[in-house]
């Protein structure tokens, strides 16, 4: 997980990690994904079944966290740690 987590970082250092549904799917359907990395507890089941077609469509190699705030810290995600983010 350690290097899972530096990849994370320095891809975002680099501009080169899309987050979020949206721009993971865009991403990936203009084949210029190389990684996608889901968070195993994912409340949306349409969300993951979504990502893991579209990553099997286009060979895109899917990797599970365990936990969603975890992957979101590690993604440069800062608006994980308020409750109610989208209210």
């Amino acid at each position: 997980m350690t290097a899972l987590q530096l990849v994370l970082r320095k891809s975002l250092a680099y501009g080169g990690l899309a987050r979020g549904l949206h721009e993971s799917a865009k991403i990936i359907e203009k084949h210029a994904a190389q990684l996608c990395v889901l968070a195993e507890d994912c409340d949306q089941p349409d969300y993951v079944k979504l990502v893991k077609a579209l990553c099997a469509e286009h060979n895109v190699s899917l990797l599970t966290v365990p936990s969603a705030k975890t992957l979101g810290e590690w993604a440069g995600v800062s608006a994980l740690d308020t409750p109610n983010h989208f209210t």
